[in-house]
């Protein structure tokens, strides 16, 4: 799975946030954990030693106060005047100043919603990102009978496929054993995980055909935009998951022979690509598959986002 510079992450445009703000405002959390003493306060405060590193630093505030005490958002805002407690400030302050350190707001809090699923993360997993979820409405559309996930990470594209499909059989790959742990975790939560089956291994290379589909969301980033990306993405999201090579296209292009291997007549191929990459992506595609169907699929934002290509 990937990450891109444009627009898959939580702060466009602010990855390389001013430094001496930011450690300022890192140093004065630390020495000075959370002083307040009320729900209220405690989002003021939060909210602006969150400004720099965030666009919403006003919800992630809320956020990371529900985490830290154990309460629902909804409570936080209908009392705030209700007091914290010393460890709760305690947890709250050290949860602002790993925050504003540059780590995701899901690795701290260890959820993130997809596809209107509630999903398990951690640093060993991609976090996923809204784009994504083109390539499962496409998916869906199609009411495939087998499919392949290849690079599950979260297992958040399995996952939601063997949700709604439940006459499915779905086979889900990762290099990472720990990345297959926390996909392992999320099927289980959402009682789909007799209807997935977790292999480790280098793409889909295990895999016999024929199979309906096969879908992804590869390491695409180019390695020459690799230093442009936000500094929460670059130090602290799994390279395995995010370096697509010179181009960013290494991963596609294997995809593709896997392709030929394993669809029937008629299967699909669904693979997340970079905005820009639709125009070669798609060449790639029509090299290997002349007389195939070939579309580049446009996010919400009218951006590249999907390479489909019907055998």
């Amino acid at each position: 799975m990937s990450a891109e510079a444009d627009n898959r992450h939580e702060v466009p445009g602010k990855g390389d946030f001013h430094r001496r703000e930011k450690s300022v405002c890192i140093r004065a959390i630390r020495v000075h954990p959370c002083p307040i003493s009320d729900i209220a306060a405690a989002l003021r405060e939060g909210a602006a030693a969150l400004a720099p590193v965030t666009d919403t630093p006003r919800l992630e505030a809320e956020v990371l106060l529900a985490h830290a005490t154990g309460l629902t958002r909804t409570t936080i805002l209908a009392h705030p005047e209700r007091p914290l407690s010393p460890d709760e400030r305690a947890r709250y302050g050290d949860l602002l100043a790993r925050r504003a350190a540059g780590i995701p707001l899901p690795y701290l809090t260890g959820r993130v919603e997809f596809f209107g699923l509630e999903f398990v993360v951690t640093p060993d997993v991609l976090i996923p990102r809204p784009e994504t979820e083109t390539l499962v409405e496409l998916a869906l559309e199609r009411g495939p009978r087998t499919v392949v996930d290849v690079g599950t990470g979260s297992g958040c594209v399995a996952v939601a496929l063997a949700v709604r499909l439940p006459r499915a059989r779905i086979y889900a790959t990762d290099l990472s054993r720990a990345a297959l742990s926390v996909a392992v975790m999320n099927a289980r939560r959402h009682g789909v995980a007799d209807r997935i089956h977790f292999l480790q291994a280098d793409l889909a290379s295990p895999l016999r055909g024929p199979v309906d589909m096969l879908v992804s969301n590869p390491p695409y980033v180019a390695e020459e935009e690799w230093a442009s990306l936000p500094e929460s993405v670059r130090e602290h999201e799994p390279r395995l998951a995010l370096d697509g090579g010179p181009g960013g296209l290494r991963v596609v292009r294997r995809l593709l022979a896997d392709a030929a291997r394993l669809l029937r007549p008629g299967g699909v191929l669904l693979v997340e690509i970079g905005a820009g990459q639709g125009p070669e992506a798609a060449a790639l595609a029509r090299a290997v598959f002349p007389p195939a169907r070939v579309r580049i699929h446009p996010d919400l934002a009218g951006r590249d986002r999907v390479l489909e290509v019907v055998l």
